[in-house]
């Protein structure tokens, strides 16, 4: 679980303990979990809106389109290696 063993999670526990004190130490977990449940649910839920927008574009017929956005393919590499070597030649 993230590289902490044993040891270091009940000096983290310990050090918790001085610093928040046992009254407040529940209450400090609580939310911290709540927090986290809803950090995963966000993320969660744009990886899903991501994941649906990929299907989506997959699905279309566009080719064109879907390889300039996603394969971040330049004007050149489209053009292809002939026109690259006329303009050369221009110059």
């Amino acid at each position: 679980m993230f590289g902490i063993g044993m040891q270091e999670l009940i000096i983290i526990a310990i050090i918790a303990l001085i610093i928040v004190g046992p009254k407040k130490l529940p209450d400090l977990a609580k939310s911290l979990g709540k927090g986290f449940s809803e950090f995963k649910r966000a993320t969660d839920g744009i990886t899903d809106d991501i994941k649906e927008t990929l299907k989506e574009d997959e699905s279309k017929d566009d080719d064109g389109l879907k390889d300039s956005l996603l394969l971040k393919k330049t004007v050149e590499e489209e053009a292809g290696p002939d026109s690259t070597n006329d303009e050369k030649n221009k110059i």
